[in-house]
C-alpha cells in the first residue's frame, strides 16, 4: 500500500485526514440551498487537494449530479477510475484530446472558434457526436465568448455542426466574478447578461440540457442564480467561499480536511535563542521548541511564518520564525510533549484546532488556497468510506 493511502493507524511524519461522511453531508446540504436545480461536485486540482477519486466518488453516492473538472485530463483520469455518469471539463488549449474526451463521454466547454473547430474534426474522426456546453464571458473577463458578433458567430456555428451530427449542445454557461461580496453591483450585471445570451441562443434552435453561472457562493446565497445546475467547489469540502457570507456551520458544512504531523523533535533551549533562517524570531527566555516536519515543500505557506497556528497538546502555538521546505518550529512555551506527540495546523475546529480559514488569515491568502496547495508528500488517509446507513 503506498504512503498516499497509508491505513489509519500507520505512524506517519504527517497526514492529511479527509472524511468522506463530512464530505456526504456537505453535498445533501449544498443540495438542500439549491433544491430545483441539479448539483454538480467539482473536483478539479485533485478534489481541492482532498484526492480526486474518492471524492469523486464520494459526492456521487450522496446524490451529485455531475463531476466537474478544469482539465481534460482530470476528467479523463476520472473516467479511466471507472466513475460514471456526466462529467464535463472546461480549461482547453489548441490540440488538446478531443477525441478521447469525445469516446469517454465527457461534456467540453467550447468558448471561441478554434475551439469549435479543433472539437467538430475530433467529432468526425470519433465518428461520434462530441457533447459541448457553450461558454459566455458575461464579465469575468476569463474564458468564455464575449458578448455580440463573437457569440452570434460561436452559436451560428455551433446549430451547423450539430445539424451535421458533430456535436451536440448539452449546456450554455458562464461564471461570476464577485459572487463572494454580497451586493456587488457586477452580480446583477452578469445574471441579465447571461439571461440575454441564454436568450439569444435559444430563439436561433439551441436546445441546452443544462444552463448554470452558480458557483458555492453563488448556490449558497443566489438562488436567482441556480438555474439549471449548480457548480460546487470549495464549499463541497467544507470552507465557507468568503467569511463574508458565514462560517461553514452557518451553511450547515463541516470541513473535510485535518492536516497533522508528529513533532520531530521536541528541546529546550536557552533565552535569546535564534529560531530558522534569519533568526526572525529568538526566544525570549529559556523555553521549548517543538520542530514539525512540514513545510512550504508541503504546501505550508511561508508567507505564515511567525504567524501560523498549531494545536499542540490542547494549547495553540504560533509558527516561530521561518517556514523552511521540509519544518518550521513552534514554541512550546515550556511545555514539554513527547517526540511524537500530535501537531494539529487545521481541522474543523472542534478540538480547538485552528482551521484553514485561520491559516488564510495568518498568510494572507484564502482558505481555497491552503486545503489545495497540500502536496503529494502528505499522505491522504481516508477516514469514514462507507455510505452512511
Amino acid at each position: 500500500m503506498s504512503e498516499r493511502t497509508a491505513p489509519r493507524t500507520a505512524p506517519l511524519r504527517a497526514r492529511a485526514e479527509i472524511d468522506l461522511a463530512a464530505l456526504r453531508a456537505n453535498v445533501r446540504a449544498l443540495r438542500a440551498h439549491a433544491p430545483g436545480a441539479a448539483l454538480m461536485a467539482v473536483v478539479k486540482s485533485e478534489a481541492y487537494g482532498h484526492g480526486a477519486v474518492p471524492c469523486a466518488r464520494a459526492a456521487v453516492a450522496a446524490g451529485a449530479d455531475w463531476l466537474g473538472t478544469a482539465t481534460p485530463e482530470e476528467a479523463l483520469a476520472l473516467r479511466a477510475a471507472g466513475l460514471p455518469g456526466r462529467i464535463m471539463c472546461w480549461l482547453w488549449t489548441p490540440g488538446g484530446p478531443w477525441r478521447e474526451a469525445i469516446e469517454a463521454d465527457l461534456d467540453v466547454s467550447v468558448s471561441a472558434m478554434w475551439a469549435l473547430g479543433e472539437v467538430t474534426e475530433a467529432a468526425r474522426l470519433a465518428g461520434r457526436p462530441a457533447r459541448v456546453q457553450l461558454k459566455a464571458d458575461t464579465g469575468l473577463g476569463r474564458g468564455g465568448c464575449q458578448p455580440g458578433d463573437d457569440w452570434a458567430e460561436l452559436v451560428r456555428e455551433a446549430l451547423r455542426a450539430e445539424a451535421e451530427g458533430l456535436l451536440r449542445v448539452t449546456g450554455l454557461w458562464s461564471h461570476l466574478a464577485c459572487a463572494d461580496e454580497p451586493g456587488h453591483p457586477s452580480i446583477a450585471a452578469q445574471l441579465g447578461l447571461f439571461q440575454e445570451m441564454v436568450a439569444y441562443a435559444e430563439e436561433r434552435g439551441v436546445r441546452p440540457e443544462v444552463r448554470h453561472i452558480a458557483n458555492s457562493p453563488a448556490t449558497l446565497t443566489l438562488p436567482e442564480s441556480h438555474f439549471d445546475l449548480v457548480r460546487t467547489g470549495i464549499s463541497l469540502y467544507g470552507i465557507s467561499p468568503s467569511p463574508e457570507l458565514g462560517t461553514p456551520a452557518d451553511f450547515g458544512l463541516r470541513p473535510v480536511m485535518t492536516l497533522s504531523a508528529s513533532l520531530a523533535l521536541v528541546k529546550r533551549v536557552p533565552g535569546g535563542h535564534g529560531v530558522s533562517y534569519g533568526h526572525g524570531y529568538v526566544t525570549p527566555g529559556e523555553t521549548t521548541l517543538g520542530l514539525v516536519p512540514l513545510g512550504y515543500a508541503d504546501g505550508i505557506p511561508r508567507h505564515a511564518s511567525s504567524a501560523g497556528p498549531v494545536l499542540v497538546e490542547g494549547k495553540w502555538r504560533t509558527i516561530a520564525g521561518r517556514v523552511a521546505m521540509d519544518q518550521f518550529v513552534v514554541d512550546l512555551g515550556g511545555d514539554e510533549p513527547e517526540a511524537g506527540a500530535e501537531a494539529v495546523l487545521f481541522g474543523p475546529g472542534d478540538r480547538g484546532e485552528p482551521t484553514a480559514e485561520d491559516w488564510a488569515q495568518a498568510a494572507g491568502t484564502i482558505a481555497y488556497e491552503i486545503v489545495t496547495r497540500i502536496g503529494t508528500r502528505v499522505p491522504r488517509v481516508y477516514v469514514n468510506e462507507e455510505q452512511d446507513g
